[in-house]
């Protein structure tokens, strides 16, 4: 069956978001348009016609990039939950993400991608993006949940966001490198730990 033009066109950019994410992953910021072309089976007019240039493919990569957790299982189960068991929850996801075999991958994938953006501020703003989504995504589900008798505000929402992703990433990363068990019950435990007033802040 044949592709439509606009369903090849999307095919390619796949291949090139892709090609562009094993390239970087593997050389950094040395990443060359050729080498990410030729792994999608394109030429570089393709990236040209397709993102406009190099930068912009790498943008798009950057932004195509998936955040380091999936909120929705625990979106799905938020709406009712006290915040200490949402915060389990996200802790308990983090662990998952952390302990999956393919973590060590997406660490030296997130480690080039710090290579490349730090120079470029465009893609430095494309991650920084991506980062307050994340914030924005746990922030969500932490609004409106109960706490100390009240529901949690959109403002303490975030600053409980803000705090926990911090933790999470980098006992995250004890987890991928070695240095931690990655016991359930410590991260859940360090998680709710930052369920404070001085973090959460004033109602």
């Amino acid at each position: 069956m044949r592709l439509t033009r606009a369903e090849s066109k999307a095919a390619n950019k796949r291949a090139l978001l892709e090609a562009a994410r094993e390239i970087v992953g593997r050389d950094g910021s040395k990443a060359k348009l050729e080498d990410i072309a030729e792994l999608a089976g394109l030429t570089t007019g393709a990236v040209y016609s397709l993102f406009g240039g190099k930068n912009d493919l790498m943008v798009a990569m950057v932004a195509d990039y998936a955040g380091p957790l999936d909120l929705r299982s625990v979106e799905a189960a938020a709406p009712g939950m006290p915040l200490e068991e949402i915060v389990a929850e996200v802790a308990r996801g983090f662990l998952r993400m952390s302990a999956d075999p393919e973590a060590t991958g997406k660490l030296l994938f997130e480690t080039r991608v710090l290579d490349l953006v730090l120079n470029d501020p465009a893609l430095l703003g494309k991650l920084n993006a991506s980062t307050r989504s994340i914030e924005a995504g746990l922030a969500a589900l932490f609004t409106g949940s109960a706490y100390g008798g009240a529901p949690v505000t959109a403002e303490q929402a975030v600053r409980l966001a803000r705090a926990l992703k911090a933790l999470l990433s980098g006992l995250g990363l004890a987890v991928v490198l070695g240095t931690h068990d990655g016991s359930e019950e410590f991260f859940v435990a360090t998680a709710q730990a930052l369920i404070t007033p001085r973090v959460l802040g004033p109602a």
